[in-house]
């Protein structure tokens, strides 16, 4: 009876198999190193704050003659916003337009610019404008990190702590319960007079 040889063919497949394992590389355990998310994208908190800062900045533009406003050759769907801002009267449609204002200011605006004009405007010295940028650049940190409260209280040993705390912890209620920016202002206006001590 014929029969076939299976030999040859057991040999050629297992020459096959041991050449593919050759081949693989050996499997290694690899890291995957954890970006922070704060490092990637800031918090919903902090956007807010950061949008409500803008808003304010938007609200001293909506402020300004038609000459100031055209000095600033600002985009053109910002400058449309601010002066649809200026005839609108109703505090719930006003505060939506400040909100769509603060986000134009963050996507097309340049905030920093805007402010050293508004300053030279109102006879503020560069002086007194890097110290309003220096309390602005603060009064973010100490939302965005607690730590940064005690790098103040470093720098500044005079501060109220237990003000500071409460005012940081005020203005992260406001921010997400959407409530008028109080704390948040009187937070500026603290930091503004802490900052303002040391330079005497």
């Amino acid at each position: 009876m014929f029969r076939y040889d299976t030999s040859l063919t057991n040999s050629l497949c297992g020459a096959a198999d041991a050449a593919v394992e050759k081949k693989q590389p050996p499997v290694t355990e690899q890291r995957v190193e954890q970006i922070p998310e704060d490092d990637i994208r800031p918090s919903r908190t902090q956007r807010k704050l950061s949008d409500r800062a803008l808003q304010e900045l938007g609200q001293a533009l909506v402020s300004v003659g038609e000459e100031q406003l055209a000095e600033l050759a600002l985009p053109e769907r910002l400058r449309e916003a601010i002066m649809q801002a200026r005839a609108i009267s109703k505090f719930g449609a006003l505060r939506r337009q400040m909100q769509y204002i603060g986000r134009l200011m963050r996507e097309e605006g340049d905030a920093d610019t805007i402010r050293q004009r508004l300053d030279a405007w109102n006879g503020v010295s560069v002086e007194a404008t890097a110290r309003l940028h220096l309390t602005e650049r603060w009064r973010l940190k100490l939302l965005k990190d607690d730590r940064a409260l005690e790098e103040l209280i470093v720098q500044y040993p005079a501060a109220d702590v237990q003000r500071l705390r409460m005012l940081i912890r005020n203005t992260r209620r406001e921010s997400e319960a959407n409530k008028p920016p109080k704390s948040f202002r009187e937070l500026f206006q603290v930091l503004r007079d802490i900052l303002a001590t040391k330079q005497t």
